[in-house]
């Protein structure tokens, strides 16, 4: 065990005095915010699409100041859209330019939208982003949508809205509905209360509720990363030693157990030193700005053993993965060597990223509970279905075969790390698995 610890302590020495980790734990937490802050900052650097919206819906012989007229004032096509997407503050929406203005077919409305919207944006009159045609194709409404930005569907389905809503009022209007009456029928929404035998007192449903899921969700994801940092830096760790020899020199004086034992304990140890620094980093910035949400995640975290819940699916995945990726360390002269055989690793990595999303709001749902009891997407799935306080005998079943798991992982990948620190080559396959059935051990001398 002193052995086993002392190359603990050695690993964790070597990484820790580097200015790169010093760099990452500090630089990492000002990412992530800026990442969350992406989206309310590339609104605000981003002008607003300037909209118009083109009616060839709307009979020019119909006097928009005669009230019976089914599109009268209130209901006028272009007012209605107009106001909708104005209401969004999205976009600033203006009049049609005059060349728009004067095309009365949707196919001459869309050369002239062509011609403005494909050259430089020009100033005054005539500066549009996106136009909205709406006319009628066989008796029903049709919109046709011109945008400079190809892959803005956001606009689309906001014009299809506003209109929509002006078809609706049309019908209601049609049926005999005064108009005014048809606007508030149209603004008319249900008080809505949330209730779950799941929620606090087992009444209404509160943001504090759905707090364990994100809190789940976060920590799925912090375990993934645990796993991709730390494990990398096994990984490379292992790869250095033995294209330097130094591997060799280590097995003369340890065994193998206490080798990879001890680098997987000391990276763990780097790993957890940054979760713990970015952990403390983020309550500070919650305690200043957010203090009301600082108490409640803590109040989670503390209720129902989440705290322990959490903590040992962390250190039974990564135990698995880390271990995983030292042997596959061992069997590897370069990075680009490894590479070949972290394909798969990777592949199983990337299942669970796709599948946490989706505990957010179904926790529950079969296929997550079938995909939690595989236990290389355990630790993840588990984590991220915190909010749904699966039952005990799951917990405690899927915990015993994660241990089971991270166990038999260690004892091939120590029998596989020490055939592979004494090759020399490119990994084979064959021979991993014939090392794994040989089983030698080096030991230390006394």
């Amino acid at each position: 065990m002193s052995r086993l610890l002392t190359i603990a302590v050695r690993e964790y020495l070597a990484y820790v005095r580097t200015v790169g980790f010093w760099l990452s734990l500090c630089l990492m937490p000002l990412v992530l915010a800026l990442s969350s802050q992406a989206p309310a900052l590339l609104e605000k650097s981003s002008p607003k699409p300037v909209l118009t919206i083109v009616d060839l819906a709307t009979p020019d012989d119909c006097p928009a100041e005669v009230q019976t007229c089914l599109y009268d004032p209130v209901l006028s096509l272009r007012r209605t859209v107009e106001d909708r997407l104005k209401a969004s503050t999205a976009y600033v929406v203006v009049a049609p330019p005059a060349p728009l203005r004067a095309a009365r077919t949707p196919e001459a409305v869309g050369a002239e939208a062509k011609r403005l919207l494909g050259g430089a944006r020009p100033p005054g009159d005539g500066r549009i982003d996106a136009a909205g045609v709406v006319y009628r194709n066989n008796g029903r409404i049709a919109v046709d949508v011109w945008s400079r930005d190809v892959a803005d569907r956001d606009l689309t389905r906001d014009v299809q809205d506003a209109v929509s809503e002006w078809m609706r009022r049309v019908n209601l209007q049609a049926q005999g509905l005064d108009p005014m009456l048809a606007t508030k029928v149209m603004a008319e929404r249900p008080e809505m209360h949330a209730f779950s035998p799941k929620a606090a007192g087992g009444g209404a449903v509160t943001d504090r509720d759905r707090l364990p899921g994100l809190i789940g969700f976060g920590l799925g994801l912090l375990l993934w990363s645990a796993v991709m940092t730390g494990a990398g830096i096994l990984l490379n760790s292992v790869i250095e030693e033995k294209s330097s020899r130094i591997l060799e020199i280590l097995l003369a004086s340890a065994s193998t157990t206490e080798i990879m034992g001890g680098k997987i304990l000391g990276v763990a140890g780097v790993t957890f030193t940054v979760l713990a620094a970015w952990a403390a980093m983020g309550t500070a910035v919650l305690g200043h700005f957010a203090p009301a949400l600082l108490g409640d995640v803590a109040a989670v975290l503390l209720s129902h053993g989440l705290l322990a819940y959490f903590a040992a699916y962390l250190v039974a995945g990564y135990l698995m993965y880390a271990a995983l990726f030292a042997a596959v360390g061992a069997y590897c002269e370069t990075t680009r060597d490894a590479q070949t055989l972290l394909g798969p690793v990777m592949l199983i990595l990337a299942v669970p990223i796709i599948f946490m999303g989706q505990a957010i709001s179904r926790p529950d749902a079969p296929l997550l509970q079938a995909l939690s009891w595989v236990p290389p997407f355990t630790p993840f799935l588990m984590a991220a279905r915190a909010a749904s306080h699966p039952p005990a005998w799951q917990i405690a079943l899927t915990l015993i075969e994660m241990v089971a798991a991270t166990a038999l992982v260690l004892w091939i990948a120590g029998r596989a790390f020490r055939a592979g620190a004494l090759s020399s080559g490119r990994p084979s396959l064959r021979a991993l698995i014939g090392s794994v059935g040989r089983g030698d051990e080096t030991r230390a001398p006394d």
